[in-house]
């Protein structure tokens, strides 16, 4: 008789080397593992991240201790009329002619403003030059706040995802969370209480004045979603556009035929978030005794839902450990709405409200980086890191100067 193999910790430093190698047991012998440090159940197969996404009775409870420290109340723990009312004010910002027309414009100077540092230099670390920057630079654009204030931003992003990530509890990166907090809502609150007052054509105004049944959000809840816009957003598109390049470059083929045709970069992104997404792992709370992954969870308790192993589920996608940009078991045209085959921008009622943003920050991205970049090729080690959010710990490249 033959025992289930034992995956590495997720806390581990083996972990954290290799995720994919862990996933590959979970999938195979471990879909329902307790986490006694973590006070977590962990779960990996698709059909159970997908269900612990979809269906109500399982929860955002969980955000109550995980995200509202940080960022405040937000409507990722709404649920309801609430929760519904909430997205209707925020939704129509991130999507349609609002996007394409009024922001598209603000994502391409963006890059281009990035772009222009190295482009005629030949080499650039796609990391810190352009990716971790772009979508940082990008929201503060979109919400009218003052250019100056970028690098305040950066710092306050990188403060707000270390403690999103801390699963090991580090006290420093606590503390470090809540100072941010309180920066961020001493610097926000006023520029709100300022720009009700004097709308303009920019997000920050949108938010302000939008109004659904005759209600409005709050200054505190256009504070707490400008903090979760600044994590949420900035995260998923700085390691999207990484990950996107390091798979390109370590598969020339399919780098040559996103070149020629770049109508192939949805497919492209879409196949990153399923390979290397940005985000690994989700949390839910179940409101009551659940049956999940082979055993039953109760009440209460938090699930981690592991969206790195989920997307390689072989019962969910032929040869999942395979980048292939042409696989036809992720249908593009759905990719970036509630009905994606991945689990990356989650499912359901809590789809990311921003993930035709990030689609169309990687399309403007991604074609500028292509056109500058001719004959890129990688010019040092390109490893990953991370274990709640993971990307390319740096991604230096060398290329053609471009005038």
């Amino acid at each position: 008789m033959t025992t289930a193999r034992e995956a590495p910790d997720i806390l581990s430093a083996e972990f954290a080397a290799n995720p994919y190698a862990a996933y590959r047991v979970m999938l195979e012998e471990r879909p329902l593992i307790w986490h006694e440090a973590m006070e977590s159940y962990i779960v990996s197969r698709y059909e159970d991240v997908e269900r612990a996404f979809k269906e109500p009775v399982f929860t955002t409870g969980n955000y109550d201790w995980q995200l509202e420290p940080v960022h405040g109340r937000t409507i990722l723990q709404l649920s309801g009329r609430e929760h519904a009312t909430r997205r209707a004010l925020i939704a129509p910002a991130f999507r349609g002619s609002e996007l394409e027309h009024k922001f598209r414009p603000v994502i391409e100077a963006n890059a281009r403003r990035l772009i222009d540092a190295f482009r005629d230099r030949g080499s650039a670390d796609l990391v810190t030059e352009f990716a971790r920057r772009f979508p940082i630079g990008v929201i503060v654009d979109m919400l009218g706040l003052d250019p100056a204030d970028h690098d305040r931003f950066q710092r306050w992003y990188t403060s707000i995802i270390a403690f999103l990530g801390n699963l090991g509890q580090d006290p420093e990166i606590a503390a470090d969370g809540m100072r941010t907090r309180a920066e961020f809502a001493e610097y926000m609150i006023p520029v709100i209480q300022r720009r009700r007052e004097n709308l303009g054509d920019d997000l920050l105004s949108t938010l302000c004045a939008a109004e659904v049944d005759g209600t409005k959000m709050s200054d505190e809840d256009i504070k707490a979603f400008c903090s979760l816009l600044l994590a949420a957003g900035g995260e998923t598109t700085d390691k999207a556009i990484a990950s996107i390049f390091k798979n390109l470059l370590e598969h020339p083929d399919q780098l040559a035929a996103v070149r020629a045709d770049r109508s192939l970069i949805p497919k492209a992104f879409a196949e990153t978030l399923r390979y290397t997404p940005p985000v690994h792992m989700i949390m839910r709370q179940p409101a009551e005794d659940i049956e999940l992954g082979g055993g039953v969870i109760p009440a209460g308790r938090t699930i981690t839902c592991l969206i790195g192993a989920a997307n390689r589920d072989p019962r969910r996608f032929a040869d999942p450990d395979r980048f292939d940009i042409f696989r036809t078991d992720l249908p593009t045209q759905t990719a970036f709405s509630a009905a994606a085959s991945h689990l990356s921008f989650a499912l359901g009622r809590h789809f990311c409200v921003g993930a035709l943003l990030a689609k169309t920050e990687v399309e403007v991205g991604m074609n500028q980086l292509l056109d500058a970049m001719p004959d890129v090729r990688f010019d040092g080690p390109h490893t990953e890191e991370g274990v709640f959010t993971r990307g390319p710990a740096s991604l230096q490249v060398r290329f053609t100067p471009t005038p």
